[in-house]
């Protein structure tokens, strides 16, 4: 809940400053007067498409271990500032370490999720946004027995990010989400970082 009001916040505080300012054309429906604004809103097709590198910080069972992935967005903008966004992203180790029991095991990962994301746009390259997704976090480890096999739990990931507009069609993107989960009767909070490109059409 802390999440959700901190970037809730941040989103009103960038929308208030943004009406004070008042540059030209920034707040307009067609996204005039912002050079960088993408094509897509430009020409009447709001879709986004993003993929890039996905490393994942994961604690489900006190004793962190790392994955690393690929991590794929679709949104659909409905306003310059408002979106509806879908996440899939995967996340593949060789060795959890000894934060496993039994340890060293190959751990398969995988999130599904869909939610709003709100996008601060301005007369520059830079494009910050906030996003809170809500689906499916899915857990397959080797161990086929016991507690740690093939497990689904209900996932929560709260985010931010840059976009860097590099052409009206394209941006390299970073990410940077909280994921809170609840395995084995427990909740988890793990951490997720994103790096890739964005296509606008």
């Amino acid at each position: 809940m802390r999440v959700a009001i901190f970037l809730l916040g941040i989103f009103l505080f960038l929308s208030t400053s943004a009406a004070a300012q008042g540059p030209a054309g920034v707040g307009t429906p067609d996204g005039a007067g912002t050079g960088y604004s993408p094509a897509s809103l430009q020409n009447g097709e709001p879709w986004q498409i993003g993929i890039g590198y996905q490393f994942n910080r994961d604690n489900l069972l006190g004793s962190p271990f790392n994955t690393n992935g690929v991590n794929i967005s679709v949104a659909r903008y409905f306003r310059t500032w408002f979106a509806v966004e879908a996440q899939l992203g995967g996340g593949f180790t060789h060795d959890t370490g000894g934060s496993t029991i039994p340890p060293n095991l190959v751990a398969k990962s995988l999130f599904v999720g869909a939610g709003p994301r709100l996008v601060y746009r301005n007369r520059t390259r830079y494009e910050p946004w906030a996003h809170m997704l809500v689906g499916l976090d899915h857990y397959r480890f080797t161990q086929s027995g016991g507690i740690l096999g093939s497990n689904s739990s209900f996932g929560l990931v709260p985010g931010l990010g840059v976009d860097v507009n590099l052409t009206p069609s394209v941006a390299v993107r970073g990410e940077v989400d909280e994921v809170f989960s609840r395995f084995f009767g427990t909740n988890q909070r793990s951490f997720q970082a994103v790096g890739g490109l964005v296509f606008n059409f």
